[in-house]
């Protein structure tokens, strides 16, 4: 079956690039677009981004504010449950497209798009793939991680002892309704019993959730989309900074970094903004703060910097900031409880360090200042991505493959 003759709808939160799953989801379908498919993106938040528009990627926007940016709270709550007019235009979108030839992608729901798309989909008889990019189909917080203690969470998503945990980033109240919508979820749209198939992103994930899928689920490992320019290996690989780079939140193990760093000797460096700036500057003056910075800008100061530090706290994903460095030919000095460390292999193309212990990161840290060291990091790291480069081109095609498969399946 050729890529001409497959339709794949695409829902996700948001119809332009808010965050890594939209980032994904959006480059996804315009990857598909030109390899022959007929992608249509379904998403509830407004803006479109306009390259969709550019690509000649169909686009059904709701226009609908998303969870956190709605003027009513009321309303946001109403519609992180049961979104109506979600399910109300999925049944319409799904009800023209060809039966055999149509597939349906979801990538998220949970920000805007609600569960209530489960429905339709469930209707339509159509056959579905999920990409977990977060956990909110497993826990109701999405991240298995206790926020306002920073580590993460062991308890039984749902139980008893789940629904007393605030373990919210905000506050209780949240968790309470996280919970009641995570019921409606499981018990009235029954989303997760839609899909057989589910992509991981990362190793990493297979372990965390083999006792969260659904029985009987196929899996799929299909690696993100990374855009990057092949610069060649790097001709001064032991200079520059020891860099973060991300949202500067307390998951993100952006205090286990500078304390690290003050141990250790060296200066930290953050590029990006966030609501634990302020914290960082006062508590450790010698870091130097960047604030945000663009994509491009990014990518200079990731080719500039001795060693990528990615400390984060909770499972993640798949990070992206961790292979675009690879791809710059910069090392990684990455905690060995998130799913960054599937890109490092401790020693050759980076340094693993126990997750969340400060003396640990410090001793890794310690090791990086060796320039011989960093220099055969750094190659390995840039020899190990280029060797098969996770492209747009070779998303779509691994992709491509799993929608081939689901079809024939579904037939």
């Amino acid at each position: 079956m050729s890529g001409q003759e497959i339709h794949v709808v695409i829902a996700v939160d948001h119809a332009s690039v808010t965050g890594g799953q939209a980032k994904v989801a959006l480059e996804s379908a315009i990857g598909l677009k030109r390899a022959g498919y007929a992608p249509i993106v379904f998403a509830s938040a407004a803006p479109i981004d306009p390259r969709l528009a550019a690509e000649g990627v169909e686009v059904v926007c709701l226009d609908q504010p998303d969870l956190l940016g709605h003027s009513s709270k009321a309303a946001a709550a109403l519609q992180g449950v049961w979104n109506f007019c979600a399910e109300r235009e999925m049944e319409k979108l799904l009800a023209r497209l060809p039966r055999g030839r149509t597939i349906v992608h979801v990538h998220g729901w949970a920000k805007s798009l609600s569960a209530s798309i489960a429905r339709p989909i469930r209707r339509s008889g159509l056959p579905t793939v999920y990409t977990v990019h977060e956990y909110f189909m497993f826990c109701p917080n999405g991240g298995f991680y206790n926020y306002p203690n920073n580590h993460v969470c062991s308890l039984k998503p749902m139980s008893a002892a789940c629904w007393a945990s605030n373990c919210d980033s905000i506050n209780y109240t949240r968790k309470i309704w996280r919970c009641l919508r995570q019921e409606v979820m499981l018990r009235v749209a029954r989303l997760p019993q839609i899909f057989e198939d589910f992509v991981l992103i990362s190793r990493f994930q297979e372990k965390i959730l083999r006792n969260h899928l659904p029985a009987g689920a196929k899996i799929h490992a299909v690696s993100n989309p990374i855009d990057c320019e092949n610069l060649g290996p790097k001709p001064a690989p032991a200079t520059g900074d020891f860099l973060f780079v991300g949202r500067l939140m307390p998951e993100k193990g952006l205090l286990v970094f500078a304390e690290a760093a003050r141990r250790a000797g060296v200066t930290p460096v953050f590029a990006g903004d966030g609501p634990r700036m302020e914290e960082v500057r006062s508590k450790y003056p010698e870091a130097r703060l960047l604030g945000w910075k663009s994509p491009a800008e990014v990518k200079v100061l990731m080719r500039e910097a001795r060693a990528l530090v990615f400390p984060s706290l909770w499972y993640e994903g798949q990070p992206l900031t961790v292979l675009e460095a690879k791809a710059m030919g910069t090392p990684v000095i990455v905690s060995d409880g998130c799913a960054g460390r599937d890109a490092i292999e401790d020693g050759v193309t980076g340094l693993w360090f126990e997750s969340a212990n400060v003396d640990s990161l410090a001793r890794a840290l310690q090791r990086a200042k060796d320039d011989a060291l960093i220099a055969a990091l750094s190659r390995a790291a840039y020899d190990a991505f280029w060797a098969d480069p996770p492209t747009l081109a070779r998303h779509v095609e691994r992709i491509g493959a799993v929608y081939a498969d689901i079809l024939q399946r579904a037939a």
